[in-house]
């Protein structure tokens, strides 16, 4: 395996810094009411996450680097890493990307770790900087391409680009760009609506660097209305700690509650707003409240459920 892969990430830091204080003082100096700009706890937190999510990141890295090993040394297949073969890479990385955030908003275990990117009321770049600590849930999908012959490190390298590109889409200083762009790559406009908890903005847009991926599976919907960000139940804390597992308590006190053993399966491997036929309400502190994207998308069957879990105004109110 050649050694040459740059650490993108690494070398992105000083691009980050200096990103992010140049947002800071455009809402300084070209306020707008209506965006939900900079709070100075909420970007703590947020850096704090993603700081922390470096150190645990290392831990699991251990077991799941070793997992991919096996699984590549034991497959007759091997991509060779090249000029030519690293744009394919970075296209089916993505491709898995999406299916990969895509299970972490329908599946609660794994919602649990993904709700820490969207507990911040607030979206800018800091917001990409509030990563989950417990990323375990993130491997299985990749597995695939390490059986197809992908050199680990060259996933490791694909999938640092894809975490790099996405930092500048968390923003509201950025509108929509030329329709081309748009229409193929995921942008601030389509994040910003992958952040909102209005009804018809849940569970969309999931694509990492292509916006392709959601309009091929039905899951793409267009910024129309002005985003209302956060959780549908948001925590209201800057407590890392809690920010980082308050979903997984959650989870343990339904299952103190559930009755049997349909309902504890139901409480872990159903979507976060899942009820059993009783309709005993779930404890889970984000209120995302869908099974996931339906054939016709979230909040496909309207005011309904809607009327159960919502606690935030309608779609389109400030």
């Amino acid at each position: 395996m050649p050694t040459a892969l740059p650490d993108v990430v690494l070398w992105s830091i000083p691009a980050f810094l200096v990103l992010t204080v140049l947002e800071m003082v455009s809402h300084r100096i070209h306020r707008d009411e209506e965006a939900a700009g900079y709070e100075a706890k909420d970007a703590a937190t947020s850096l704090t996450m993603g700081l922390g999510s470096l150190v645990f990141d290392a831990l699991w890295k251990i077991p799941i680097v070793a997992v991919y090993v096996a699984v590549y040394e034991l497959t007759p297949l091997e991509v060779p890493v090249v000029w030519w073969t690293i744009p394919l890479m970075l296209l089916v990385q993505d491709f898995f990307y999406y299916w990969s955030h895509r299970g972490h908003h329908v599946v609660r275990v794994l919602w649990a770790c993904h709700v820490v990117h969207h507990s911040s009321e607030k979206f800018n770049f800091t917001t990409a900087l509030r990563q989950p600590w417990t990323t375990w849930t993130v491997w299985p999908f990749y597995l695939p391409m390490i059986a197809l012959g992908v050199h680990p490190a060259a996933l490791a390298f694909c999938s640092s680009v894809n975490l790099v590109y996405q930092f500048w889409i968390h923003t509201e200083r950025v509108g929509k760009l030329p329709a081309p762009i748009e229409y193929v790559f995921n942008t601030a406009s389509h994040h910003r609506v992958h952040h909102a908890s209005q009804g018809g903005y849940l569970d969309r847009n999931f694509g990492g660097i292509l916006i392709v991926w959601d309009r091929m599976f039905g899951t793409f919907t267009p910024e129309t209305e002005r985003p209302v960000y956060g959780l549908t139940k948001n925590i209201h804390t800057y407590n890392p700690l809690r920010v980082a597992t308050h979903e997984y308590v959650a989870i343990g006190r339904d299952l103190r509650a559930a009755k049997d053993w349909p309902e504890r399966f139901g409480r872990v491997l159903r979507g976060p707003g899942w009820q059993p036929k009783d309709g005993t309400a779930a404890t889970a502190e984000n209120g995302r409240g869908e099974e996931g994207p339906g054939e016709n998308g979230p909040g496909e069957d309207g005011a309904e459920r809607e009327g159960l879990r919502r606690d935030v105004p309608a779609a389109g109110a400030p």
